[in-house]
C-alpha cells in the first residue's frame, strides 16, 4: 500500500495549523482572564470599602440620634460625620455599578476569536 507523501504532510501540516490555533486561543483567554482577576479584585475592594462605610454611617446615624436627645451642641460633630460617611457609601456604590456597566467582568476578545473561528471552519 502507498500513501501519497503530500496527503500525509497535508494532515499533518492541518493538525499543527488547530494545534497552533487552540494554543493561541488559551492563551488569549489566559490573557483575559488575568484582566478579569484584577477586576474582581478591584470590585471585591471597592465593595469591602462600601460596607465598612455603610456600617459607619449606621453608627454615627445612632449616635445622632442619641446626639439630638441631649440639650448640647455635641450632635453636629456626629452628624456631619454622618453625612460624610453617607457620600463615601454613594460614591464606592456607583463606582462599583459603573464597573460592572462597563462589562470589565467578560471575554470579549476571546468570544470574538472563536466567533470568527468558527464562521471560518462552517
Amino acid at each position: 500500500m502507498v500513501h501519497n507523501p503530500g496527503v500525509i504532510s497535508g494532515i499533518s501540516s492541518l493538525f499543527k495549523s488547530l494545534f497552533g490555533l487552540a494554543v493561541s486561543r488559551v492563551e488569549l483567554a489566559a490573557l483575559e482572564l488575568s484582566e478579569i482577576r484584577n477586576h474582581v479584585i478591584e470590585l471585591l475592594a471597592i465593595f469591602a470599602a462600601a460596607v465598612l462605610a455603610v456600617w459607619f454611617a449606621i453608627a454615627f446615624g445612632a449616635m445622632t440620634v442619641v446626639a439630638l436627645a441631649w440639650e448640647s451642641m455635641g450632635w453636629t460633630i456626629l452628624l456631619i460625620m454622618f453625612a460624610v460617611f453617607a457620600l463615601i457609601t454613594a460614591v464606592l456604590v456607583t463606582k462599583g455599578l459603573a464597573l460592572l456597566k462597563q462589562n470589565k467582568l467578560a471575554f470579549p476578545a476571546t468570544m470574538k476569536e472563536l466567533k470568527n473561528d468558527r464562521e471560518m471552519l462552517m
